[in-house]
């Protein structure tokens, strides 16, 4: 079975193990692993993993363009790696920076409100939101009972404004927030990804909230470096979801995802 993570984080080698403990000490999590993309390239074999979506955050505007860049040539060297590029919100030049990441060829754009702050519905991300919408999808991470940035209310109201806008809503549309997230997003246009839930939720509960949001929408993610991929894949076999169900998970939905910006 093909296994697509639609949720990994690489770094530069001489940064990646600061940038990695940073996130961790963040989420008072110990990283599982490094985050090179070496690294993970050997831990998804290890996992059954043939391609990896690349998302980066930039927590200052200084660094986007050198970070969007580090993305491309990643996956210029990696045909294993399909790159999102990174946007802030303070960023001058942020049309600019958007056609930068449509014409280098990358995949989409990750945003995360809670280490970058700002709210996920800000409306100086509109002009960039109404820019991509019909070209590359916008993952955003979403939910944290610590702060209100990335609320999934947030994430409502940009779909609610850009009805072509094609949205990824990590971690089950709410991490930490998972039974709210479900209740605000669960008739929304989106799509989901199952990145660090399994470690926080039962197998049952899991699989309760993947049936409740139709299999159709939802991609398996590691969040590499913080977690395993040979662990996540088996906390993915592990559900309880019809054959049908895990091909679309597992990289059905990723496959239909990227093939529409290729």
């Amino acid at each position: 079975m093909e296994i697509i993570d639609f949720h990994a984080h690489i770094y530069p080698d001489k940064i990646a193990g600061k940038a990695t403990k940073a996130t961790g000490d963040f989420y008072d999590i110990t990283p599982a692993h490094e985050g090179t993309g070496d690294e993970l390239l050997s831990a998804g074999k290890k996992a059954g993993i043939s391609g990896f979506v690349i998302l980066p955050v930039a927590t200052r505007p200084d660094q986007v363009r050198h970070i969007n860049t580090f993305i491309v040539n990643e996956e210029k060297q990696h045909k294993e790696f399909y790159g999102f590029g990174t946007l802030h919100p303070e960023c001058e030049n942020k049309l600019e920076e958007a056609d930068f990441i449509l014409k280098s060829g990358l995949h989409g754009i990750k945003l995360h409100p809670d280490t970058q702050r700002f709210n996920t519905d800000d409306k100086r991300l509109y002009e960039v939101f109404d820019y991509i919408q019909g070209k590359i999808p916008l993952l955003v991470h979403c939910g944290d009972k610590r702060f209100d940035y990335s609320h999934p209310r947030r994430l409502k109201e940009v779909i609610r404004n850009f009805p072509h806008l094609q949205v990824i809503a990590a971690h089950l549309g709410g991490w930490s927030l998972f039974d709210e997230a479900f209740e605000i997003l669960k008739d929304t246009d989106c799509y989901l990804d199952i990145s660090s839930t399994m470690m926080f939720l039962s197998s049952e509960r899991v699989t309760k909230y993947i049936h409740g949001y139709g299999a159709e929408r939802i991609l398996f993610g590691t969040d590499f470096p913080l977690w395993d991929p040979q662990t996540e894949v088996h906390s993915l076999m592990q559900l309880d979801l019809r054959p049908n169900e895990l091909d679309l998970i597992s990289f059905q939905n990723a496959r239909s995802i990227l093939s529409a910006q290729s």
